[in-house]
């Protein structure tokens, strides 16, 4: 591991759906850790036999997929409110989910809250608040698209009413409407920089200049649309060009994400600084990251000779 260049976590993005060639370019660009969290696909899920295999990929394929490259690989687990309006459904994955929420790498409930801000919507999302409550985990809130400012204002009054503690609560999808709230509040503020739709890069410089670092996370939460998975670092490096303090841009774009989800127990910094040498020879369940390529395999970069 250079210690030199500049580190990076990406604590929102969608794995999943993005190429293994995006790990290439991510580890390249200094990212050493992301978190993924339990999202839709796009079109509705059926069974619940959809969900369990899509948990079980993301503490499972995704870590492995991931450490080929040098990345550390963490997820939430919980289902997405867009999801929980399918109640039959949502009823039956509820029951999945203390079987994947505890299991290694898991680092927070989530993404869980509002989409239409239904009846049906807010009856999963305090269920899954429960859970996490019984289970001393973090939650990470997903705040709507529609209506921002007030289920963005909903979601956290929610979080109370069930006795959650705001540090170790994840608001994400913020913008200029809703972060002097969630930061009043002593939630965690995070920002997704996704082209045209939440944040852009610009825009998140001056909300860094205006709010300062303190509980503010970056994140890129690219996944199957138009979206950027660089959008961290890309952010980063704009920040710097700006004139914001390299400090504030380690904080924003890593550290404050470390903290946050270290709390959990499941994430630490010697994840990624004590690494082992990547080895592309290694399968997981009979499969490699490899179609016919030859593999990466790297010595020891931090080997001590003995004479």
């Amino acid at each position: 591991m250079n210690r030199d260049r500049p580190l990076y976590i990406d604590p929102h993005i969608h794995m999943t759906a993005r190429t293994t060639y995006d790990y290439l370019i991510m580890r390249e660009s200094g990212v050493v850790a992301v978190i993924e969290p339990a999202f839709w696909l796009g079109q509705p899920r059926t069974h619940v036999g959809t969900f369990q295999d899509y948990f079980s990929s993301l503490v499972g394929w995704e870590r492995f997929r991931a450490s080929q490259f040098g990345i550390q690989h963490y997820c939430t687990i919980g289902i997405n409110p867009k999801e929980a309006n399918n109640e039959a459904l949502a009823e039956v994955v509820m029951e999945l989910l203390p079987l994947y929420v505890c299991k290694e790498g898991v680092v927070a409930i989530g993404e869980i809250g509002y989409d239409d801000q239904t009846p049906v919507e807010d009856k999963y999302f305090r269920l899954q608040l429960e859970l996490a409550k019984e289970l001393d985990m973090l939650v990470l809130i997903h705040t709507p698209h529609r209506n921002k400012k007030a289920g963005t204002s909903r979601s956290m009054d929610v979080c109370i009413e069930h006795g959650l503690d705001p540090a170790r609560v994840v608001i994400d999808h913020n913008n200029e409407e809703t972060v002097r709230e969630v930061l009043d509040r002593g939630f965690w503020a995070a920002f997704t920089i996704y082209p045209q739709t939440k944040m852009g890069n610009s825009r998140m410089v001056e909300i860094v200049k205006q709010y300062g670092c303190d509980r503010i996370i970056v994140d890129s939460s690219a996944d199957w649309g138009i979206s950027d998975p660089l959008a961290v670092p890309k952010t980063a490096q704009l920040m710097l060009d700006r004139g914001i303090p390299a400090t504030h841009v380690r904080a924003v774009c890593y550290e404050n994400a470390l903290a946050a989800y270290s709390q959990s127990g499941q994430m630490q910094e010697t994840d990624w600084l004590a690494v082992n040498a990547i080895d592309q020879r290694q399968i997981f369940n009979g499969n490699s990251v490899l179609r016919g390529q030859e593999p990466t395999v790297e010595s020891s970069r931090e080997c001590i000779l003995i004479e």
